[in-house]
């Protein structure tokens, strides 16, 4: 049975930091490349960043350099650390998990909610 289960989330203010955590089960973590994503409310969910299982990263303009994902394989766990966080950061996080060779099951977390606010 898969399952991700996010934490780290909370409010916290404008310049503070946040380690959100994605722990995975249920499928061969190595297997899947992985993004974490952001809705705001009234707003298209948006990617923030991805990881290949490479390790490679990309990121979106408005979190490049004040965000990082990484990814502990022993642990199935991926992460996002989020520095010098402004109010427009304020969303709800999911970790979305994506098989790269068929079956290309994707999986998503139950997501996590950011507030950036004084």
């Amino acid at each position: 049975q898969v399952q991700l289960v996010e934490s780290g989330g909370g409010l916290v203010q404008p310049g503070g930091s946040l380690r959100l955590s994605c722990a995975a089960s249920g499928f061969i973590f190595s297997d899947y490349a992985m993004g974490w994503y952001r809705q705001a409310p009234g707003k298209q969910r948006e990617l923030v960043g991805s990881l290949t299982t490479f390790g490679g990263t990309n990121y979106a303009d408005s979190v490049k350099g004040r965000f990082t994902i990484s990814r502990d394989n022993a642990k199935n766990t991926v992460y996002l650390q989020m520095n010098s966080l402004k109010p427009e950061d304020t969303a709800v996080y999911y970790c979305n998990f994506r098989r790269l060779s068929p079956p290309n099951y994707v999986y998503w977390g139950q997501g996590t909610q950011v507030t950036v606010s004084s």
